[in-house]
């Protein structure tokens, strides 16, 4: 085997490699399986002879073959990345990145926070894992639980037993079980930390059934007394499930690609850090689902609305864009928006500040852009929009 290979792209720069550098048969596996991440131009007389290559506002890891790996970088600090996961997969409340906004890398960042979840596995395994009373029913050999008696062939009798099983094969593991497989098969961590994943995961492999569950899963679960840890190990999984993705890469044991949609992550880092700092008498609903017609058949998910707390209506229609223009689709998108909720008020935000900002009046709404800047400290630059965003005068 050769060896490996690793480029490096950064969020929409174009970057060129010799036509030698990428095979065709690479090139292409490229443009079939990652086109929505990386804008993939062979080389051509356009190009100079060679292949050009731009990341689409994504960052992460690709290992397309383990001989030929990309690594999407972002555009912004890394420190800043990694306090926007902090704000936007809420780890803050439970201080899991502490010492980790240091890291060089995203895969030094991957690896570290894999060691935090894996250490934090260990530590419950040793304490015994969460279990839970489960319903089963099915033909035993003996009578357990409650009787259910059902019709057979004459002279037989088949006896149904209905009882309640005290396992650890519940959701709560299952999650951990699965993101430490997803984990192991990443291909970011080294020698010093995958022992730690397989360890933790091999804690769990006879306790659980190994189930696909997708980051979803991880939200909204209950917790008491017996399973209040599970609730920050839980908050990691999300994390690795919401930014694993299927594999393309060959062999038995694949490795998967650590991908995040920058324009996915920039909505929820606005909408949790407004979720802390906005003034107590406001609150912000996110991706509210809005239907229109009798049937339901037309539907809209609005990106971030402002309620005042005491009354029902809607205040303000927020809606984030990751990019650095504005599209006549974006204004009329929103305009709709704050229509269908009789907002008086539409702002469209985005990470750095437009040639043109808008802020103008149409048939009573009043139309914004604003900044939630991700350069320089991001505490100053959401309190900047924040006064921005409840001043009255124009600029």
């Amino acid at each position: 085997m050769g060896s490996s290979q690793t480029i490096e792209l950064t969020e929409y720069q174009p970057a060129t490699f010799p036509a030698e550098a990428i095979s065709p048969v690479i090139g292409q596996a490229l443009w079939e399986n990652y086109g929505q991440q990386i804008e993939v131009q062979e080389p051509s007389f356009k190009t100079d002879g060679q292949w050009r290559l731009t990341a689409q506002g994504w960052v992460g890891h690709i290992p397309l073959t383990p001989t030929f790996h990309v690594a999407l970088k972002p555009k912004i600090e890394l420190s800043n990345l990694f306090r926007m996961w902090e704000y936007a997969y809420r780890l803050n409340s439970f201080r899991l990145l502490e010492g980790l906004i240091a890291c060089q890398s995203l895969p030094e960042f991957y690896e570290r926070l894999a060691h935090v979840l894996a250490r934090r596995v260990l530590e419950r395994g040793r304490k015994g894992f969460y279990r839970a009373y489960l319903a089963e029913t099915d033909h035993l050999p003996y009578v357990r639980g409650r009787l259910t008696v059902q019709p057979a062939a004459p002279g037989q009798v088949k006896l149904v037993c209905h009882f309640e099983e005290h396992t650890a094969d519940v959701a709560d593991n299952g999650i951990l079980a699965w993101t430490l497989d997803r984990i192991a098969r990443s291909g970011l961590c080294s020698e010093r930390v995958l022992p730690a994943v397989r360890l933790a995961h091999r804690a769990l492999h006879n306790l659980v059934t190994l189930t696909p569950y997708q980051a979803g899963d991880c939200v909204g679960r209950v917790y008491h007394r017996l399973n209040e840890d599970y609730r920050p190990m839980h908050a990691l999984c999300r994390f690795f499930l919401e930014h694993s993705g299927p594999s393309h890469s060959p062999g038995p044991y694949p490795m998967l690609p650590f991908l995040v949609d920058m324009a996915r992550l920039y909505e929820l880092f606005v909408a949790e850090w407004l979720k802390t700092h906005l003034p107590p008498h406001l609150d912000l609903k996110a991706q509210e689902r809005v239907d229109l017609g009798q049937s339901s058949a037309w539907q809209f998910q609005i990106d971030l609305l402002l309620y005042e707390k005491l009354t029902p209506r809607a205040q303000i229609v927020l809606d984030t864009k990751y990019k650095t223009d504005t599209l006549a689709s974006d204004i009329a998108q929103v305009i709709a928006y704050a229509k269908i909720k009789g907002c008086q008020e539409a702002v469209l935000i985005y990470p750095t500040p437009l040639a043109h900002p808008l802020d103008t009046t149409i048939d009573g709404l009043r139309l914004r852009s604003l900044t939630f800047a991700l350069t320089g400290d991001l505490e100053q630059a959401g309190q900047t929009f924040l006064q921005e965003l409840f001043a009255k005068n124009r600029r």
